[in-house]
């Protein structure tokens, strides 16, 4: 029998047609996240909460395109919860799992410049997740002081359908620069020493004391927060429009 739960659509959510296709679903988040949750929480969506267990063991070396990593990682995540809740209980499987990962890349090229990117000289992205320890964090915290870095979240969908294996993944990846200012070196170390950017990836929390460390942001601020919610809305509003049997399994 499956659970009663609260309702995933919450009141103040927008009636747009995405949102309207959750009403009355198993919704579930497949990550511990608390900034995912409240920014899904603050448009309206409330899904359950059920940290995938997934060992996060890919190797950012084997994608040609570093951009693939954080996609491959939330698929990852998201088809493990998916297939344990769907063998927990067959009768009451899951409608929609939400995987994200969420990387920032060194040496972001401006989106404003006038210059195409291949006309631009070669230049390697270092990959920064979350640090090891305060050490790290400084290191990581170094490296992107008075530059510009990349923001890369990655959110996967895994939903029920009748063709093999039996559920469908369809992904998008939201790309935010963020600027920091030349900070002293006494602000980095009390930044890193306040152990707010430990749980972060690439070291750092804008929507806190971080945000003294930044002097611009340039695209999604929510997908630097962990969630690219303006465009998981219009992903969604897209698949209602272009599958008619989109959560209908």
């Amino acid at each position: 029998m499956p659970e009663k739960r609260e309702p995933v659509v919450m009141s103040h959510a927008l009636k747009i047609p995405g949102v309207n296709k959750l009403a009355g679903k198993r919704v579930v988040l497949a990550s511990a996240s608390p900034r995912r949750r409240e920014v899904l929480q603050t448009c309206g969506l409330a899904p359950e909460v059920v940290p995938s267990t997934f060992e996060e063991d890919l190797n950012a070396a084997d994608f040609e395109d570093i951009h693939e990593y954080p996609v491959a990682m939330a698929t990852h995540k998201a088809v493990e919860v998916y297939e344990r809740l769907l063998k927990e209980n067959p009768d009451d499987g899951p409608d929609l799992i939400i995987g994200a990962d969420t990387v920032v890349l060194t040496h972001a090229q401006p989106l404003t410049s006038d210059i195409h990117p291949s006309e631009l000289p070669p230049m390697r992205q270092e990959l920064l997740e979350k640090p090891e320890s305060k050490v790290d964090n400084l290191r990581m915290l170094l490296e992107l002081n008075g530059s510009c870095c990349e923001v890369v979240t990655g959110v996967s969908i895994v939903f029920p359908t009748l063709q093999a294996p039996g559920f469908t993944i369809r992904s998008i990846e939201e790309r935010t620069l963020v600027y920091f200012s030349d900070n002293p070196i006494h602000l980095l170390e009390a930044y890193a020493d306040s152990g707010e950017g430990l749980d972060r990836a690439g070291g750092f929390a804008v929507q806190g004391l971080g945000g003294l460390l930044v002097r611009k942001i340039e695209g999604d601020y929510q997908n630097v927060v962990g969630f690219p919610a303006a465009s998981f809305f219009r992903f969604l509003d897209m698949l209602v429009e272009e599958d008619d049997e989109f959560l209908e399994v």
